[in-house]
């Protein structure tokens, strides 16, 4: 692909933080829509990251556990301007959904049981269904363009839907079968490597083992960490807050592919593991991260606030909800800070490395797996009330129970996917009119 043009030397910072501030109000649609967001305007309009520097910041930001379009924002940030243009465009990019979500959630623990709001959520479950179809074939179509990669995605499924093995387990699979097969000269997994300069300024990048460069990491390093250690040391480990500062701190180390890869598991241990709230509790929450600004994944906030609002012991449950929105907010995103000061100067020096190419090239094809077992969880979740777990074989799968389907359910769902594919409607419009149908059936019924 032709480079967009020359990037822009000495933008200011102050500009750069209008335009992150552009970003995250703009940034719907989960990581697909997010990224589209940012290429617009930073590779295409204001020309300043070149088309090969973007997406091999990208194809970092893939091989690394958490949210890669809100670490694609701290990478370019800070090729733009280091250590603090890297943190005012990640805060910036989260901070829009953090507070929409945090409004959300306080309405739907005050109202969530009243018809207006249940008929709303429920309409958004069958859109959001919808909108992960589209990005499962959107993603498929781009990256599974030889045999080998639709082995990949189609063993990462199996092993997932019919198995329940480990996310990093698939993935990090993938990506060691990618570079082994770059390494071997197999033209199946050829990546897009990228070895030239493209005018990024390299005094923005910092100097990698620096003393500067290490106590940076380490400051993030600890602002994430820390808290968790006072938390579970002071608490113990039964409490809730301690429970969710472990939970998804160990969720940033252990999960990649993004969000839509992540949802799975977090939906397994939240519901059926901690019953911290309901399958149907965490669609409502999807939805709502799925109609506001910014990472898919903030989706785990709405599961804090709930676990916390339920267990909040001799605290007012509305300030403990709160309190548990904050804390999985923070040690859910702090870790891409420290992955991207980490690594990022490192990376820089492996442009054009065909093994890194190679293993991105495999990963990318094992997440269209991962989305794919995400969308079929989804869709049993909302056509059928109950399902019930069958084991055999060493598989464990859970099938839906025939008499619990939801018609109505279904039918929203069905005309969702007509206005996504047929009638190619934007998500804003599709999320729109599903709602007002949920409403109107659940006035009606």
């Amino acid at each position: 692909m032709a480079d967009a043009g020359p990037e822009r030397e000495g933008v200011a910072f102050s500009e750069a933080v209008r335009v992150w501030a552009r970003v995250a109000a703009l940034s719907f649609g989960g990581p697909a829509g997010q990224i589209a967001v940012m290429h617009r305007i930073l590779v295409e309009e204001k020309r300043w990251i070149g088309e090969k520097r973007f997406l091999h910041a990208l194809n970092f930001c893939m091989l690394l556990p958490g949210p890669e379009a809100h670490q694609l924002t701290i990478y370019l940030g800070w090729l733009l301007h280091g250590a603090r243009g890297g943190l005012v465009a990640g805060l910036l990019f989260v901070l829009p959904g953090f507070l929409a979500i945090m409004g959300l959630s306080l309405v739907y623990v005050a109202f969530g049981q009243t018809p207006l709001v249940a008929g709303l959520l429920y309409g958004i479950k069958a859109a959001v269904l919808a909108i992960v179809l589209q990005a499962l074939i959107r993603i498929g179509s781009r990256a599974l363009t030889g045999m080998a990669a639709r082995l990949i995605a189609v063993s990462a499924f199996s092993a997932l839907f019919l198995f329940g093995a480990p996310f990093p387990a698939i993935v990090l699979g993938a990506g060691l079968i990618g570079a082994l097969g770059a390494r071997a000269g197999w033209g199946a997994f050829t990546g897009t490597a990228d070895g030239g300069e493209d005018g990024t300024r390299e005094a923005a990048r910092g100097r990698a083992g620096g003393a500067a460069h290490l106590m940076l990491c380490a400051a993030v390093a600890f602002a994430w960490l820390g808290p968790v250690a006072i938390l579970a040391a002071a608490l113990g480990p039964e409490d809730v807050f301690a429970r969710l500062a472990v939970f998804f701190s160990q969720m940033a180390v252990l999960t990649f592919g993004g969000a839509y890869a992540v949802l799975a598991w977090v939906a397994q241990e939240a519901v059926q593991n901690q019953g911290w709230l309901s399958a149907g509790e965490m669609l409502d929450g999807l939805g709502m991260a799925e109609t506001t600004p910014g990472p898919l994944i903030q989706v785990v906030q709405f599961v804090g606030f709930l676990a916390s609002f339920r267990e909040a012991g001799g605290m007012n449950p509305y300030l403990a909800g709160v309190l548990g929105a904050v804390l999985v907010t923070w040690v859910t995103f702090t870790p891409s800070f420290l992955w991207i000061f980490l690594g990022a100067p490192w990376i820089e020096r492996l442009r054009g490395n065909a093994v890194l190419a190679g293993a991105l090239a495999a990963i990318t094809a094992a997440v269209v797996g991962v989305i794919a077992n995400l969308a079929l969880w989804f869709a049993l979740h909302v056509v059928f009330s109950e399902l019930r777990p069958w084991t055999g074989f060493g598989m464990r799968i859970e099938v839906p129970i025939p008499s619990s389907l939801d018609p109505a359910a279904l039918i929203l769902t069905g005309l969702a996917v007509v206005a996504v594919f047929r009638l190619r409607l934007g998500m804003g419009a599709v999320l729109g009119l599903s709602a007002l149908l949920g409403l109107g059936w659940t006035l009606a019924a």
